[in-house]
């Protein structure tokens, strides 16, 4: 006997058992609901069948919500790549100017670009321009040279 006969077998004897439970005046309700709702659960090998749809349907929601999550990540990650070298540079170049660990000047370009309110990395794009010829917007070059001299300062 396979294991989907089996749990059928049970199933209808569970129900014969069930019926014979009800007392005799309730017996005609019973069997009018049943009548006028047919089950809408069908057991396969002892798991509703609603409760697999359901099942896959929370798994595929659990799935686009993970498929979701990691294309965001490879975004930022690829966008990180593609900014890392100039931040870097920019962090070479604050080095430069105020003789300091790559901590130190990693913590003024942050201060420039809190204080500027410009992202980071367009902050570093900026000063990187600057050496190549461009004017560095006011809000970057004041804010530079207010953390620049703030590092300075609170060394001495």
């Amino acid at each position: 006997m396979s294991a989907a006969t089996g749990s059928v077998r049970t199933s209808v004897a569970a129900e014969c058992a069930r019926r014979r439970a009800v007392p005799p005046g309730e017996a005609a309700a019973v069997q009018a609901a049943e009548v006028s709702e047919p089950p809408e659960v069908s057991e396969v090998a002892g798991v509703p069948e609603h409760s697999q749809a359901d099942s896959a349907d929370l798994e595929r929601e659990r799935l686009a919500a993970q498929v979701e999550e990691l294309s965001a990540e490879v975004g930022q990650l690829r966008q990180a790549l593609e900014t890392r070298p100039v931040i870097d540079q920019a962090r070479g170049m604050v080095m430069a100017l105020a003789p300091c660990d790559a901590e130190a000047a990693w913590q003024v370009l942050v201060r420039v670009s809190q204080h500027s309110n410009i992202k980071l990395r367009s902050v570093a794009a900026a000063l990187v321009a600057g050496a190549e010829g461009t004017p560095v917007p006011k809000p970057v070059r004041k804010n530079l040279a207010a953390a620049l001299h703030r590092m300075r300062t609170s060394r001495g």
